[in-house]
């Protein structure tokens, strides 16, 4: 019997089992990776200081602060857009509905956020394959999918830094995910800087080791798609341990290199390139 990807969660047949293929389950609305990395820095004088030396305490104490929080160096300053990956495919019937919901999102956040599109291929089946289709935006999926706890991969999925995930139709939680990602405290410090000669270089440090990607995408006017910037290459350029780097690439259109945990953990940072 033909399935069909008319719900609004259409879930990946590849993934479910015999026993689950009769009734499709509900997909949750956002789950999250935990993390808190606070740090707290306070300064207390003496109890038994004098007036004088009270007038003298509180600015030295002021500057004794402001230098602990330069020499955090640029990278914690560094304010990193939040990465929103959208899977989905020309033959799902509800995606077209969440390119729009993207690409006004897109439009509402500017650079606050980044939109990618990843089109899967195992909804070909339907109909005519995907020419946007990528073998690695399905491995992405449901690397995704393993770790936030989802069944399966489902279309149209969107994944939040790679910590969170929720239906892209629904504008709500949605928005709610980016509020989040937004005030999150990311692990690690990372700042990124564009060089000459498609190039750029990566200063900073993060928990462990990090992968470093480059997504190609198209952009306006290059785009003719309905999508918000589809994917149509990705690569990995590097490991990096931490400290300064430079790395270079090759980009025939747009392009974006992403600093995330290993085996599409969660991500660090994200730059736009060209």
């Amino acid at each position: 019997m033909a399935a069909s990807c008319t719900m609004c969660c259409a879930i990946s047949p590849a993934r479910l089992r015999p026993e689950d293929q009769v009734k499709r389950p509900a997909i949750g609305e956002c789950q999250r990776l935990r993390a808190d990395h606070s740090t707290v820095i306070s300064f207390q004088p003496p109890k038994t200081l004098s007036h004088a030396a009270m007038k003298n305490f509180l600015p030295s104490s002021l500057l004794a602060l402001a230098a602990l929080t330069l020499a955090a160096g640029p990278a914690a300053a560094e304010r990193q857009p939040v990465l929103i990956e959208l899977f989905a495919s020309q033959n799902c019937n509800a995606c077209p509905a969440a390119h729009r919901t993207l690409k006004a999102v897109q439009a509402e956040q500017g650079d606050n956020v980044m939109v990618l599109t990843w089109s899967v291929d195992y909804w070909d089946y339907l109909g005519t394959p995907d020419p946007m289709a990528l073998p690695v935006a399905s491995e992405r999926q449901a690397a995704y999918a393993d770790r936030l706890g989802v069944r399966a991969p489902y279309t149209p999925q969107s994944v939040y830094d790679g910590a969170k995930q929720c239906p892209a139709t629904r504008r709500a939680a949605v928005d709610e995910n980016i509020a989040l990602r937004t005030a999150a405290d990311r692990p690690g410090e990372v700042s990124v800087a564009v060089l000459p000669g498609n190039r750029f270089s990566l200063d900073g440090h993060t928990p462990a080791p990090a992968e470093v990607n480059l997504v190609e995408f198209l952009d306006a006017p290059a785009n003719p798609t309905p999508m918000v910037h589809p994917v149509t290459r990705a690569s990995t350029l590097g490991l990096w341990t931490g400290g300064h780097v430079s790395f270079s690439y090759d980009c025939e259109a747009s392009c974006v290199a992403i600093v995330q945990a290993p085996n599409y953990g969660e991500v660090y940072a994200t730059h736009r390139l060209k």
